[in-house]
């Protein structure tokens, strides 16, 4: 049984309930978490509060910088243990779970690094004056992390905020928190004070809701659904608490006639079927110029036809989904399209040894689809490929622009200007030509505009949202 990480202590929560943790490759139940209270809550910020104000901010950001390596290599040296965890806690095929465990200690690293270069400035102003900025942390920080990705989430959010000089306590996603806790431990281990990290499980309702309402917490970072992001700044606006929000996107791949099609093929596709489509950025929406959409679906269909689904142990292309609630989710988008006759290009396949108990779908590949079907405005959070045809680079942009979301683009051209004509107009917190991702790229500022939320993640630029800027003004005559 999993408990909480309070203070560097392992920690029943005070309702003496547990919740219990599921294999998404089977269906069973294989251990328990702690269903966490306001009360748990309160003793974690309580915990960061004498942290921040004690040990955490006696120390320099260059010892900040070499607590955080420290963290680095520690997890580096537990890649194999952590992905383990994350491959039954999550559903993960073993080489996305890796993947994610190594990204992880590449965040530590990359923040290590950049703690003693967060710098000030100095300001002209009248005569007999010196005036200068300071960064200073928040205090202390909460941080609420979803199932997709638990490790690389946390990297990117707690290790910013960690960097920057904050105490931070960590609400994860009740379906996958085992690997977090894990990490919290690892922390303790390499030398970071009592309080610098603390995990609370349970449900967002009960113990996430808590954590934003809670006074005593100075900077909120969220990603999750729009709906909840919407619900904790109301809740934060009423004590005038900042919040970082990522909230999910329907980012299109825009690619045209000119392309170079074995380039594009296999990230397609790997944008879409990556954590069983289960990814915020995934590239849910396929934009094609017409003369190269029927050729493109031709060679993605038989693509699509060769991609396996099955337990994470076996790591196939796709892993099962996180939960019966989302299979259930993603087999409604797909029954509604059928239900309208939306076209079918093609499936890929769930093995015979995938357990009936599992929650798997087959990576799913549909065309013709309008723009004003949920399928080109919302997120399935599965497999689920949406394509549709476009004229001209107007017709692009329309299309591309035409949700509520604006999180990541992709485009694909062999025209240079037509590369940066695109990226100016399209509405996306992030733009790729001639790829998508860039590999994870940790140093890249991360988030979104318009319904995916505000703010940044991610790179040198996240230190700056998780500071506030002091100016200091000194008359000398």
């Amino acid at each position: 049984m999993q408990l909480h990480f309070i203070g560097n202590t392992p920690v029943r929560s005070s309702s003496e309930r547990t919740l219990p943790v599921i294999d998404p490759s089977d269906g069973q139940v294989y251990d328990a978490i702690q269903r966490g209270t306001p009360e748990d809550i309160d003793a974690a910020v309580q915990a960061a509060r004498q942290c921040f104000e004690g040990p955490w901010s006696k120390l320099s950001a260059a010892e900040r910088g070499r607590l955080l390596m420290r963290l680095s290599l520690k997890v580096s040296e537990c890649v194999d243990e952590l992905a383990a965890i994350e491959q039954r806690d999550c559903g993960k095929p073993t080489k996305q779970a890796r993947a994610d465990a190594v990204a992880l200690a590449r965040y530590f690293e990359f923040y290590a690094g950049a703690c003693d270069k967060l710098h000030g400035e100095t300001l002209p102003y009248q005569d007999g004056y010196t005036v200068m900025t300071w960064r200073e942390p928040h205090g202390v920080t909460g941080h609420v992390i979803p199932w997709n990705y638990p490790m690389q989430i946390f990297g990117r959010s707690v290790g910013g905020a960690l960097a920057a000089g904050n105490a931070c306590v960590v609400k994860p996603s009740e379906d996958a928190c085992l690997s977090l806790i894990r990490v919290a431990q690892l922390a303790a281990d390499v030398g970071f004070p009592a309080g610098a990290i603390n995990i609370v499980t349970g449900f967002g309702h009960e113990v996430g809701d808590a954590l934003a309402r809670h006074p005593g917490i100075d900077h909120i970072s969220f990603t999750g659904s729009p709906r909840v992001g919407t619900l904790i700044q109301q809740v934060a606006a009423e004590r005038h608490c900042p919040v970082t929000l990522e909230l999910g996107g329907k980012s299109p791949q825009i690619v045209f006639a000119d392309a170079d099609v074995d380039q594009v093929l296999p990230v397609v596709i790997n944008a879409i079927v990556q954590n069983a489509g289960q990814t915020c950025s995934a590239g849910s929406r396929l934009l094609v110029e017409q003369g190269l959409y029927e050729p493109l679906l031709e060679r993605l269909g038989e693509a699509f036809t060769r991609l396996r689904v099955g337990p994470a142990a076996m790591d196939l292309d796709v892993g099962p989904l996180i939960r019966a609630s989302q299979q259930q989710r993603v087999w409604d988008f797909l029954s509604d399209a059928q239900h309208v006759g939306i076209p079918m290009v093609a499936q890929g396949t769930i093995v015979d040894e995938a357990p009936e108990s599992g929650f798997y779908q087959a990576p799913t590949l549909l065309r013709d689809v309008p723009m004003t079907h949920r399928l080109a405005q919302e997120e399935v959070f599965g497999p689920v490929l949406a394509a549709m045809s476009f004229r001209d680079e107007d017709h692009a942009v329309e299309l591309a622009n035409g949700t509520h979301f604006g999180l990541v683009a992709g485009i694909w051209t062999r025209d240079g200007s037509r590369m940066l004509r695109m990226a100016k107009r399209v509405r996306s917190g992030q733009v790729f030509i001639n790829n998508y991702g860039a590999g994870g790229g940790v140093e890249l500022p991360f988030g979104g505009v318009k319904s995916s939320g505000y703010g940044r993640e991610k790179g040198f630029e996240a230190l700056y949202g998780f500071t506030t800027l002091k100016t200091v003004a000194i008359k000398h005559g």
